[in-house]
């Protein structure tokens, strides 16, 4: 069984709407061989890394920039990670009210001197959660969690 590793901050209820459609699509029933573990990114661990296959990041978009919380997660376990984690797949859904360019950018450079792969273009959503954004979100997470299928 491989590990899809969710780690997300999601404070306000549109936030966790994209997290709910995100892991809809990653637990879609057609997705076999795939455990789907949920963290937060102020409680995410060195460990919980180590031991995913996969990851899917998910950020408020805050002063251009990533949320603290999804800061913190990667202050905290990059240099442990690092070299230990290359080439494993990850996708990435940011929201912000009116950019989210910052904060992609700097997920992105992070993920990147990971040696993380990026298997979906980054979900970026800057407008009222309607079908389309679900829609997209349950996209996102299928394809991340369909690439750890054997």
């Amino acid at each position: 069984m491989k590990t899809l590793l969710v780690v997300h901050h999601s404070p306000s209820p549109t936030t966790h709407e994209l997290l709910d459609a995100v892991l809809a699509g990653a637990r879609d029933p057609e997705i076999e061989g795939v455990e789907v573990k949920v963290v937060p990114a102020l409680v995410a661990t060195v460990p919980d890394v180590l031991a995913a296959d996969g990851y899917l990041f998910g950020t408020t978009a805050n002063f251009g920039y990533m949320s603290g919380a999804l800061k913190y997660f990667f202050d905290t376990t990059y240099y442990q990670c690092l070299g230990a984690v290359s080439d494993r797949p990850y996708g990435l859904w940011v929201h912000g009210n009116n950019d989210t360019a910052g904060a992609v950018s700097s997920v992105r450079k992070l993920a990147t001197g990971l040696g993380l792969v990026a298997v979906a273009d980054p979900l970026e959503v800057t407008v009222s959660v309607d079908k389309s954004v679900r829609d997209g979100c349950y996209e996102l997470g299928g394809t991340v969690a369909a690439t750890l299928m054997d």
